[in-house]
């Protein structure tokens, strides 16, 4: 992997212990609360193969048991309107 260009803040942990939504803690010290229902192939997955996730290059994450890679232009963009 590589680093995203123009982005500086990364993905610190996850936190997927809320009912619905799960939490991104950034580098920056912000936290992100995001649906699970954003991400419908997260949401199939149980919540021990959910609490199974890898950060790679602090800028992208993915689980043990997927093989897509999220990126945090994922998490960031989620309240973006349509073009």
């Amino acid at each position: 992997m590589c680093k995203i260009p123009n982005i500086s803040v990364g993905i610190k942990s996850l936190d997927f212990n809320m009912r619905g939504k799960f939490s991104v803690m950034l580098t920056d010290g912000r936290q992100i609360i995001v649906p699970v229902s954003m991400f419908p192939d997260i949401k199939q997955m149980s919540l021990k193969h959910r609490n199974e996730w890898m950060i790679l290059d602090h800028q992208y994450f993915t689980f043990e048991h997927m093989t897509r890679v999220y990126s945090i232009l994922d998490i960031m963009n989620i309240n973006q309107p349509a073009a």
